[in-house]
């Protein structure tokens, strides 16, 4: 059978990158699709294209948004500080990024149809995550129903499917997956605020990253202030 295409969503974080290696190992033809968004920093775009050129991608493409312009979050908004007191899902915290991943499943959609591809892979999680509204899997069928609504591709009987293989696992697990995949976690970076090349160890981004080595009891190769 003729390999099938995916675009992989790939924010150069821990979960993106387990989640392309994931899809290459089940015989994708990846692209990979980045966004500049207006983020406080530029890291994450730097380790996605090393992640991308470490497993392998047919194309990566870079598309800038400028979410910042809308603001509303600790990640597009420097005047809302970061987060440093430890994970709660108590209430959703101002990390989230409003609409963010619609708007990034929309362009990978997008793009998708152009490439006559019908898959998209996206590092969504909802176990081990700061309680983002667009990290459900009922968001993920919500998408994907409107996705097959609203394209020529879907309305013509080729339906989009929207793969989310870490949805359900806790960070330990997605570790140990990638790392059985091959995955230079010391490529990524997950930190909202690093300082330079090291992580803030802080935020929640940093507290479930390093949770999830020591869960798994291999070392975090990420370099952290604290």
């Amino acid at each position: 059978m003729p390999t099938q295409t995916a675009v992989v969503l790939l924010s150069g974080g821990l979960d993106s990158a387990t989640t392309l290696a994931i899809a290459k190992s089940q015989g994708y033809a990846c692209y990979a699709l980045s966004f500049d968004y207006g983020q406080r920093h530029r890291l994450e775009l730097e380790a996605a294209d090393k992640v991308a050129k470490h497993l392998g991608v047919i194309e990566h493409k870079f598309i800038n948004l400028n979410l910042d312009s809308i603001g509303g979050s600790a990640l597009t908004d420097t005047h809302i500080d970061v987060p440093i007191t430890g994970v709660s899902t108590d209430e959703i915290p101002v990390t989230y990024v409003p609409a963010r991943n619609t708007v990034f499943l929309s362009l990978g959609l997008a793009w998708a149809e152009v490439l006559s591809a019908s898959h998209l892979f996206i590092g969504v999680n909802a176990v081990d995550y700061s309680g983002y509204p667009d990290c459900r899997p009922e968001f993920i069928t919500a998408f994907e129903k409107m996705a097959n609504l609203a394209t020529k591709a879907g309305v013509e009987g080729h339906p989009f499917k929207v793969h989310t293989p870490l949805i359900h696992l806790s960070k330990a697990e997605i570790i140990q997956e990638g790392l059985g995949l091959g995955v230079d976690y010391s490529l990524t970076i997950s930190c909202y605020q690093p300082n330079q090349a090291y992580a803030c160890g802080v935020c929640d981004a940093c507290r479930l990253r390093a949770e999830g080595f020591r869960a798994l009891g291999v070392v975090d190769p990420t370099q952290y202030l604290s």
